[in-house]
């Protein structure tokens, strides 16, 4: 196994770790304490955004496990349509070094494959926790628990809670302030074209009367 291969196997069993440790029951407060701290955490942040860069290069490498494995499928396909040449071109050390590659092929496949699938497990089952917590901890403070009650760890879980929907507004109000500030261009621009229409009729009209005289 390549080396790259090998961080993404290393990858892979983080992952299991980290859904292991996800689904591990908690008491309520240890767990709200502890995915408060995930959500505020400058280094986790970073690690996020470390590992988005890292998926895509593990979905550039699953993209090409399964072009290898088309390619080996269709040698092989094609070598079992005339088994007779075959078998009169080919020994069997060059049958099993296809097979071999066929092999490397599908295992490269399915580990960049499971490590994607995991990542996108991941995600949903800590937002499903965040949610979770959340309601719980608004169950609470509606009974009128005190400890909910201006607690910074519900803050932060309803914070990171909301954190999609806040960058998909984020992104639409960047998005009307773009067409506004194309409205104003185009505004003003009508406005000088405007003026200076309104400049020429207004300069033939003074000319009208001179040559009238």
């Amino acid at each position: 196994m390549t080396l790259y291969y090998s961080l993404v196997f290393a990858l892979l069993v983080l992952e299991m770790v980290v859904f292991m440790s996800l689904i591990v029951p908690l008491p309520f407060k240890l767990k709200r304490k502890l995915f408060a701290f995930i959500s505020e955490s400058p280094l986790i942040a970073r690690l996020q955004y470390g590992l988005r860069i890292t998926f895509i290069f593990i979905l550039i490498l699953f993209l090409d496990s399964v072009n290898r494995v088309y390619r080996v499928q269709t040698e092989l396909s094609s070598l079992s349509k005339d088994s007779q040449h075959a078998a009169a071109t080919m020994i069997g050390s060059e049958r099993m070094e296809v097979q071999a590659r066929k092999f490397y092929s599908q295992r490269n496949m399915y580990l960049c494959g499971f490590t994607l699938f995991l990542s996108i497990i991941l995600n949903r089952t800590y937002m499903m926790i965040l949610e979770t917590l959340r309601l719980e901890d608004e169950i609470k403070r509606l009974k009128g628990d005190p400890a909910s009650k201006n607690s910074k760890d519900s803050a932060a879980l309803g914070s990171a809670g909301q954190a999609g929907e806040i960058g998909a507004l984020k992104k639409e109000l960047a998005q009307k302030e773009r067409d506004i500030e194309n409205l104003k261009k185009q505004s003003e621009g009508l406005t000088r074209e405007y003026n200076r229409m309104g400049d020429q009729v207004s300069g033939k009209a003074d000319e009208t009367p001179k040559k009238d005289r």
